[in-house]
């Protein structure tokens, strides 16, 4: 089994890349998502630490343009088509599977049905540059670090540890798109509740300083008024701001703990896509997705 080639490259290789590479495109993708909001967010589909896109990527990449390793531009190029095609074809399964998108460029220039966009795969024609010049000769030389029989048992162990772990989270993600929509009603209840307060509370700071809601649209449109108006008026945009950044926190909080009360998976998938519902309704309108009232 492990002498099987694909492409002049055996099984016990490819397998090994594999995991290497999911491992570390899930420390990318969780060090990247973690540092934007402040917190540990775990961005793999799987509990384990494992994103198994870029594993199944970056071997195909690697096993398709291997024969044009040493043409840097027909790289990158090849590394745009191949990488982009698998992007979309992997968006489009998965949001026929489990009804729910799991990443959506809609708001990215140059995007096409959100699934995909020219900013990523540029990146990706870069990554793959960089994992031929770069990266594909460091996992290589690693793999040759320990004895053939570790490593045949190391993948053994792992790929059983993986498809436990992958099962338990198909599992989850089978069934939370029909647990969105009564999160997703909950919650606009509450948006409308703490807007009411936030607005209250901006009512009562602009009572305090002097400064009528009408005069305040009127100096910003007009931008005339007193240098301490100004401050005064920018001080209270800031603050308002900052509200409706808070209700958001809050508001995925008390989803993400909703989404606890049925399961740690499900708990984790509302924490690192929070916009599964969102993303799903706005690709559904180009196909391949299961037709359904609701998210129309």
């Amino acid at each position: 089994m492990w002498n099987l080639t694909i492409n002049g490259t055996d099984l016990y290789h490819i397998l090994n890349w594999f995991f290497i590479y999911s491992f570390l495109g899930w420390v990318w993708e969780t060090f990247y998502v973690s540092t934007k909001h402040g917190e540990f967010v775990n961005r793999g589909f799987v509990s384990g630490p494992f994103c198994t896109i870029y594993g199944f990527g970056a071997i195909s990449v690697y096993l398709i343009l291997k024969p044009i390793e040493n043409h840097v531009l027909l790289l990158f190029l090849g590394g745009i088509v191949v990488a982009t095609v698998l992007e979309y074809i992997t968006a489009v399964l998965m949001e026929s599977i489990f009804h729910t998108s799991w990443w959506d460029y809609s708001d990215q220039k140059f995007n096409f049905q959100g699934r995909i966009c020219l900013g990523c795969s540029l990146g990706w024609g870069l990554f793959t540059v960089g994992l031929f010049r770069v990266l594909h000769p460091v996992v290589s030389d690693f793999v040759e670090l320990y004895s053939r029989k570790t490593g045949e048992i190391a993948v053994c162990v792992v790929t059983v540890v993986y498809i436990v772990d992958f099962a338990f989270s198909a599992a989850a993600a089978f069934h939370i798109h029909e647990r969105i929509p009564a999160w997703e009603q909950a919650l606009d209840q509450m948006r409308v509740e703490l807007l009411v307060q936030a607005r209250e509370k901006m009512e009562n700071l602009e009572e305090s300083s002097g400064l009528s809601r009408d005069r305040i649209k009127k100096q910003l449109e007009n931008k005339l008024g007193r240098l301490d108006d100004v401050a005064l008026i920018k001080e209270l945009e800031e603050k308002r701001t900052a509200m409706l950044s808070d209700i958001s926190e809050e508001l995925q909080k008390r989803k993400e703990a909703m989404a606890g009360k049925v399961s740690h998976n499900m708990q984790r998938f509302v924490k690192a896509y929070p916009n599964l519902n969102r993303g799903y309704k706005i690709h559904k309108k180009y196909g391949f997705g299961r037709r359904n009232k609701d998210a129309e």
